[in-house]
């Protein structure tokens, strides 16, 4: 009989977790995440400024932003979404987040090899010496695709 109510209990929990992470993903238009519209990233108001300065560099007849920020390979693509959606909601959920987005430094690599992908020809020049730091793209370029907001980089 024990049994039986623990999996009961297990089962009305469950429901309710997949209930609201339903309701959830529903209410914050979780979906349009899933497309490559840059619009859908204005779904979180900090996003906005960076969605007008993109609207506004030279880099908008080009590249959306997944063309930037998320691997170029389907899986790692929907992982890098995936993760960054669980933890954008989680800080917004929470209010734990700063004014100045902050790159972390998964994120910067992920930037840096979609740089690098689109510029190859220029890029692969730009090798660095055995032994030395490798040269970062973002490091001078960091507001190219976003020329007109603000930057705030998390441990370099």
């Amino acid at each position: 009989m024990k049994t039986q109510a623990a999996i009961v209990l297990l089962a009305v929990l469950v429901g309710v977790v997949l209930g609201l992470g339903v309701y959830t993903f529903v209410y914050a238009r979780g979906y349009s995440y899933l497309s490559n519209n840059p619009e859908s990233c204005t779904n979180c108001h900090v996003m906005r400024d960076y969605y007008s300065a993109w609207l506004k560099s030279s880099h908008r007849s080009v590249a959306v932003c997944n063309d930037c920020h998320t691997p170029h390979q389907t899986l790692g693509k929907y992982a890098t979404k995936a993760t960054n959606g669980f933890l954008h909601s989680l800080a917004f959920t929470s209010g734990n987040f700063p004014d100045a987005i902050q790159i972390k430094p998964r994120n910067r690599r992920v930037t840096e090899g979609a740089c690098r992908s689109c510029h190859r020809e220029i890029t692969s020049a730009l090798v660095a010496p055995q032994g030395s730091a490798e040269i970062e793209c973002v490091r001078c370029h960091f507001n190219v695709g976003h020329s007109a907001a603000s930057y705030v980089v998390a441990n370099p």
